[in-house]
């Protein structure tokens, strides 16, 4: 007859919880304890080889008011038709139309009103789908592993990551 202490104690399992409304109920992400990044002003993210910077219609009208154009003389002269979407054009080698360089920094021209593709960089799918793809992105981007850059907490990630308009 086994001991006491070696018997096996059979308890009803219990079901798995189910999530109330709106609450996700996922493992904490490989970035749980948050992520480093500051924008460095090296322009990386707004130059190089041709790309899109996505435009929805809400950051087409935000751009336009900031810069006092009415929306279909900002899409003529800013914006161009790709693939069912919209994309701001590009200088000839290939950096955003907006992208000012001055005293060795590069600063966009519409900051304050950026599309929602520039305010969401670097908290993008595509970067945070493990540390191996995090890493990649930061060899052309300085800021995302800054040692002295804001911790931005996974609250925050996800907001970026999440938001409608995000690139995913």
């Amino acid at each position: 007859m086994p001991s006491s202490s070696s018997r096996r104690i059979n308890l009803p399992q219990a079901p798995n919880p189910v999530p109330a409304p709106g609450v996700s109920v996922q493992p904490d992400p490989w970035y749980g304890m948050g992520l480093r990044f500051h924008c460095t002003q090296c322009g990386n993210c707004c130059s190089g080889g041709p790309g899109y910077v996505w435009l929805t219609y809400t950051d087409m009208l935000r751009i336009a008011d900031f810069l006092n154009l009415p929306v279909d003389q900002f899409t003529r002269r800013y914006v161009r038709q790709v693939s069912g979407g919209f994309s701001l054009i590009e200088k000839p080698g290939y950096d955003c139309i907006f992208l000012n360089r001055q005293d060795g920094k590069a600063m966009c021209g519409i900051y304050p009103v950026r599309p929602t593709q520039c305010r969401t960089w670097p908290f993008w799918n595509q970067n945070l789908a493990s540390p191996d793809a995090w890493t990649q992105a930061a060899a052309r981007c300085p800021g995302m592993c800054d040692a002295d850059a804001p911790m931005y907490a996974p609250d925050h990630i996800e907001k970026c990551r999440t938001h409608p308009e995000s690139p995913q």
